[in-house]
């Protein structure tokens, strides 16, 4: 009962500040992101000392490098954060936009405007990145925001909402535009997820469990962020520099993150020249193979790979590699094991390369271009929420527009129905 008293008390002071923020300016809006930015510039040093202390207890605690990384914040990251917000404002302001209008015989006007969501509650793992993500995103569109971050960020977060709300105050805007779930226990979450009274829409972000647990237990609306078991499939026509090139990036340039491509699929006309080469460049940057029967006789020092690898998001320096017979053996395992998230196909043949984009289901599908692209700053949103794997509401990197909804609105003169 404590908990919901809790959770209940955070989405009556959302609820309470919506109206404001939904009629908050463009001018407004884009003020508070700068402060933030400033806040956040301003005190790296006291965010990077608390970010410290969570790292230093994960570590004690046993967590995996992977997580660890996901947790670190470094000065690089801190400005990353910080480049963001000031991309958000360079960004057109989506509510209010009328998307179309026609005209009725009867004279009516009748129009599509972009309006906020109202109250978000955000349930996400490990990376702090996401607290000023979403606070920012939600800002710029005109949400209030409820943000429950992982017990092993709790510091972090903790600092990080701290300034945004120092921000927010100094900008003009009702620090409740943005609150965080400070208790650590299990039943604030499943309070959270039933306030339907209160919050608009859930957005999970994190490994399978988490997603799996709110799905199964959320009575609020939810739009489900996807576990990335993503796949790079090498054709018999790719060029050889380019895919080894693809596939390192993909894989190591930062192996913890949903967009790091797991499995690797390589025709057998190409195997021959292209696995030698690309196992070695995986080899040398420490990526442990586990590969099929075919892919072990070029590369005899793999692992062998069993049935679970291929549906694994490892999310570390690991990857499953299998021989196919030709494209349609891939798009056919895709199909299996692929988590509609991120694929791509590595290929000179542009009729092969437009049915791999159409045939292929998943939010986002790359010819000849790394995986790691599939993100908001990337695609030139700002900054994303998730990427989401569902169809409905928003699919791919949510940016400001997936924050936002539309409502009709209708221009008359006089006019009764008969």
């Amino acid at each position: 009962m404590a908990n919901d008293a809790y959770i209940r008390e955070l989405g009556e002071k959302a609820r309470k500040v919506a109206s404001t923020l939904a009629g908050l300016n463009s001018t407004c809006k884009n003020q508070a992101l700068l402060s933030i930015a400033e806040e956040l510039s301003a005190n790296s040093a006291k965010l990077l000392a608390a970010n410290q202390e969570d790292v230093t207890a994960g570590r004690a605690q046993g967590l995996s490098d992977h997580f660890l990384d996901r947790l670190t914040l470094n000065e690089q990251r801190i400005e990353n954060m910080v480049i963001s917000l000031r991309e958000l404002v360079n960004l057109k302001d989506p509510v209010g936009n009328v998307e179309k209008m026609w005209r009725r015989p009867n004279g009516l006007e009748i129009g599509q405007m972009r309006v906020p969501l109202g109250v978000v509650a955000i349930i996400y793992e490990s990376r702090p990145n996401v607290t000023v993500d979403a606070a920012a995103l939600c800002l710029k569109t005109g949400n209030a925001v409820i943000l429950r971050g992982g017990t092993e960020a709790l510091r972090t977060n903790q600092f990080l909402v701290d300034q945004i709300r120092a921000a927010l105050t100094r900008a003009g805007v009702p620090a409740d535009a943005v609150q965080l779930v400070t208790t650590p226990d299990r039943e604030a979450v499943r309070s959270l997820m039933r306030m339907n009274d209160y919050i608009d829409v859930l957005i999970p972000r994190g490994g399978a469990g988490l997603i799996k647990t709110v799905v199964e237990n959320a009575t609020v609306p939810v739009i489900e962020t996807g576990v990335g078991n993503c796949h790079i499939y090498v054709d018999a026509s790719a060029e050889i520099e380019m895919a080894r090139q693809i596939v390192l990036n993909a894989k190591t340039q930062r192996p913890s993150v949903c967009n790091a491509v797991e499995t690797l699929l390589v025709h057998r006309a190409i195997a021959p020249e292209f696995l030698p080469l690309c196992g070695a460049d995986l080899k040398a940057a420490g990526v442990e193979i586990r590969g099929c029967a075919v892919t072990r006789e070029y590369l005899p020092w793999a692992e062998a790979a069993t049935e679970e690898d291929w549906g694994t998001e490892y999310l570390n320096l690991i990857l499953a590699v299998k021989v196919v017979a030709d494209a349609e053996e891939a798009l056919a395992h895709i199909a299996t094991y692929g988590t509609r998230h991120s694929e791509a196909i590595i290929t000179s043949d542009y009729k092969l390369a437009r049915y791999f984009l159409q045939t292929v289901d998943a939010a986002a599908v790359y010819v000849n271009a790394s995986t790691r692209f599939t993100d908001g700053f990337e695609f030139g949103f700002g900054a994303e929420l998730g990427i989401s794997t569902q169809k409905l509401h928003a699919r791919g990197p949510m940016g400001l527009e997936a924050l936002t909804t539309l409502k009709y609105i209708i221009y008359g003169n006089g006019q009764i129905r008969s």
